[in-house]
């Protein structure tokens, strides 16, 4: 789950990674990013500051997620909880809001839209992307069994389709034939990026990986639609409300998960055991990455994001490289290089409206 905003109702293709954080317009409650220039020059000036700044951001933090769960493996194994990893960014998540929320409340008040108490009608929805997202950050960790790094950073990339026609067959949501030919190049580009011509097997990528890179996609797509729906509902509702009760419903559904996953080993060792520098870094990337992409889609624009996704696939190789021995192959350099056109292409082809 990450901080994200809907920039229009035709621009779904911003929805495609993962929460309701990506479902406002809004700026990000509580912090001032820019304040206004005293002259025009001063503003391009400021502007071009400010949209480098955050493209740094995320593209860094969406290269390290992969790197980073790969890396806090020991011996092939996670030593600690993933429940209690989801768990805490969960709970960081949460606290951000929290902290937002409090710094509107002193400068602006409590009002009916940025209260937290709320009805039961209004909060009975969150549960629902919740579950969804609890099972896919959960694949998330396991996947990996399957595919390195750089290999995730090209298939999460399905979610894009999902997202897409889930739009279409959902809300009604008309797609452009550039759309269409977008997504046949993006599972294009997966399917070349994961050729093996060493191997007997044709793909590197296993048959599970690829099951679970679908579900991860299709649970991440309909979450997204979901939510958007939730908001539509009511607009004007504080986006760190919405936040935070989504937050906690994923505190709660995390929270069955290690009681039914991983009771023993935590009553027995304990919450965090097992839990390194790395996983700490971890945790708070993953918690970091949905604020970056927010402050992307609210102070930069579509190309930036595409630019950022396209960067972190190959910095995420490169890195890969010295600290886990993976081949950068042709056939994966040409795979990232027709899935980041294809990103670029269902960017800028969306359906114009009809006069």
């Amino acid at each position: 789950m990450e901080y994200r905003k809907i920039k229009d109702q035709e621009n779904y293709e911003d929805t495609s990674q993962n929460d309701i954080e990506s479902l406002h317009r809004k700026p990000l409650s509580g912090v001032v990013i820019n304040s206004a220039p005293s002259s025009l020059g001063g503003s391009t000036k400021s502007s071009w500051k400010l949209k480098s700044i955050v493209t740094l951001a995320l593209t860094l933090l969406t290269s390290s997620q992969a790197i980073l769960i790969v890396w806090s493996k020991r011996a092939g194994k996670y030593e600690y909880s993933v429940t209690t990893a989801n768990f805490s960014v969960e709970a960081l998540k949460c606290a951000m809001s929290l902290v937002a929320l409090a710094k509107i409340w002193r400068s602006q008040g409590v009002t009916e839209d940025n209260k937290l108490n709320t009805s039961f009608d209004e909060v009975s929805v969150y549960p629902i992307p919740a579950i969804l997202y609890l099972i896919k950050n959960l694949l998330q960790y396991y996947i990996f069994a399957y595919v390195d790094a750089p290999a995730y950073q090209i298939l999460k990339n399905l979610n894009i389709i999902s997202t897409g026609v889930l739009y279409r067959i959902i809300l009604k949501k008309r797609l452009s034939e550039i759309q269409w030919a977008a997504f046949i190049l993006l599972c294009a580009g997966c399917t070349t990026a994961q050729l093996n011509p060493s191997s007997d097997h044709v793909l590197q990528t296993p048959f599970q990986g690829w099951v679970m890179a679908i579900v991860m996609a299709l649970l991440s797509g309909f979450a997204g639609v979901y939510t958007e729906a939730i908001i539509k509902k009511r607009p004007s509702r504080n986006i760190n409300v919405q936040n935070f009760w989504l937050y906690i419903f994923g505190m709660i559904f995390n929270l069955i998960a290690i009681i039914v996953q991983d009771y023993d080993e935590v009553m027995n060792k304990g919450f965090f055991h097992g839990y390194s520098f790395i996983t700490v870094c971890m945790i708070v990337n993953h918690a970091l990455s949905g604020i970056a992409v927010s402050m992307v889609m609210k102070y930069a624009d579509n190309i930036v994001k595409v630019y950022s996704t396209s960067v972190a696939m190959l910095l995420t190789a490169v890195v890969s490289v010295f600290l886990f021995g993976f081949h950068l192959s042709l056939a994966f350099f040409l795979g990232s290089t027709v899935v980041s056109v294809s990103v670029y292409l269902h960017s800028i082809g969306k359906p114009q409206p009809q006069k």
